[in-house]
Formats: structure tokens, sequence, C-alpha cells
């Protein structure tokens, strides 16, 4: 297995006034953390935590750079992303008593931790200049949300926390919700700006790779990108923050309207994506790389 790339260098992504930061974790997973530049200032920086499934490495991290986390995010509720918030609010009631930390996730998912439910179609201020949009986008669970930064003045490019609902070159598993609602999340995301970088919750790139490489052998840009791919990983560096535009043009689950896709899921009507998004979803599940 390749080493984790160094989360204090090779994940670090400017957007502007805010920086995205992301901690490995478990095997695959990556926890991001957002901070605001705060201009050089000696006093502790308040930061927001996507998804912190393990607290230990948040709280290393916050240590070293004297960071407060007062704000979590939580796209759904499965214990690799939810796993650490606890722990984390403990440490903060312990060591800065005089911050609260609030904890936003979904509604419908009854986490404990949560103390501000979301339904989805909210906005956010994590910073008085930094806003963001809740997405409700069911079908990995029920109530899985998504977080995006559209951009501007001071977030740029554009940002989306996906959970895992989007990945490089694949989608989310459905445990809960239907192939009908990830489709309808997924077309959705899709819709965003093409310059959006994507932060979903694992490394799974290299992982999703043969199986869109098995459905759309001839697309000259997943070929390219199956290089940069392959290189990334054998020099232990991550794929991410992905491209939206790029996984528009390669990922198979963003391309159930192109003719390689349609005919590979079997389905015969050229009009139906959300029948071969169903199909394609299906054969990823059952699929063994060669």
């Amino acid at each position: 297995m390749n080493n984790p790339p160094d989360p204090f260098e090779t994940l670090l992504s400017h957007h502007g006034r805010l920086d995205v930061i992301g901690i490995p974790a478990f095997d695959d997973n990556l926890i991001w953390l957002l901070q605001r530049q705060d201009g050089g200032s000696s006093a502790p920086h308040t930061v927001c935590v996507v998804d912190p499934g393990d607290a230990a490495p948040v709280i290393d991290y916050c240590q070293i750079h004297r960071l407060l986390p007062t704000q979590v995010l939580l796209t759904h509720h499965h214990g690799d992303h939810t796993g650490g918030v606890a722990a984390l609010v403990t440490w903060m009631r312990q060591t800065h008593p005089a911050y609260s930390v609030t904890v936003y996730g979904p509604e419908v998912e009854g986490i404990a931790t949560v103390n501000y439910p979301l339904k989805g179609a909210e906005q956010l201020m994590l910073w008085p200049d930094i806003a963001v949009e809740v997405m409700a986008v069911p079908g990995h669970t029920r109530g899985h949300l998504a977080y995006f930064l559209p951009g501007d003045s001071n977030c740029a490019p554009p940002a989306l926390f996906s959970g895992d609902v989007l990945f490089g070159l694949g989608c989310g598993r459905l445990f809960e919700g239907t192939a009908e609602q990830m489709f309808d999340a997924l077309t959705r995301i899709a819709q965003l700006d093409g310059a959006t970088r994507i932060y979903c919750a694992h490394e799974y790139t290299a992982l999703n790779l043969p199986f869109a490489l098995s459905v759309d052998p001839t697309n000259a840009a997943l070929l390219a990108r199956a290089d940069r791919i392959r290189a990334l990983r054998q020099a232990g560096r991550a794929t991410l923050p992905l491209l939206l535009s790029e996984e528009r043009a390669t990922n198979p689950f963003l391309r159930c309207d192109q003719t390689p896709i349609v005919l590979a899921s079997g389905v015969e009507d050229l009009a139906r994506p959300d029948q071969v998004f169903t199909q394609l979803r299906k054969l990823r599940d059952t699929f063994k790389a060669r």
C-alpha cells in the first residue's frame, strides 16, 4: 500500500480567504478543515471541521497550529464520519470552555451529537464573510447532505464537501436511499460551476479507475487521467480535491447520457439516463477488477 500523503503540505488548498486542509484518517478517509485567513493574528483561529470520524488527528493538528474547532459539518450518520465528534466537543469544553461547538447535520438521521439539525436548502454563515449552502443529496443515506461554497471574492474557486455522494470516478453505494434519489443528487451536483473543487470523504479514485475504464474504454480524457492517477498514487500523493469539470468528462456516473455508458449498462432506451445510472450502480456493486 502507498504511504499516505503528507496532510499538512499536499492536502492544502487555497480558496481566496479560505484554506482547506485535508487530514487522513483510518485507511482512506479524509477529514477536511476549513480555515479563514485572518491576516496573521496571534490569537487562536477558529476552524470548521467536516466529517471528523476520528478526533485524535484533528486535535493533534489543532494543537500544533493553535486552532479552535468551533463548527462541525456532518454529511451523514456513518461512524467513520461522526465517530470523533463527541471527543472533539469534550476536548473543546475542557481546554477552551469559553467557546461552544456548533455541530450541523441531517435532521432525519438522528445523530446524537448534532445540535443544529438541517434539512437542506439552508445557508450557513461559517464566518461573517464566508457562507455555505446546504444541499440535500439523499441516496447513500436517507438524509445525506453536501455543503457548497459558491465562488465569490472571499472564496474562489467554489468548493463542495460531498461526503460519500460523489467520489473520484465513482459515487456512493445505495445503503438507505434509492437510485432515483442518487441520480437526482448527482445531476444537481453536475450542474454546479465546472471550476468547483470536490472534497469527498474518501481517497477512492484509483479504486474506481478499473470500473470506469471497463465501461468507458475509449474515452480519451479518462485514459489521460488514468495515467495521472497512477502517477500520483505511486508517489504516495492524493488525487483530491477533484475538479468537477474533470469528473463530468470522466466519471461514468455523471455520463449516463453518453453512448458508451448507455451501451455498457445494457439499457436500450437512450432517453433514460436515470435507468442507465441504476444499472451502472448495480454493475459497480458486483464488479471485480482483473
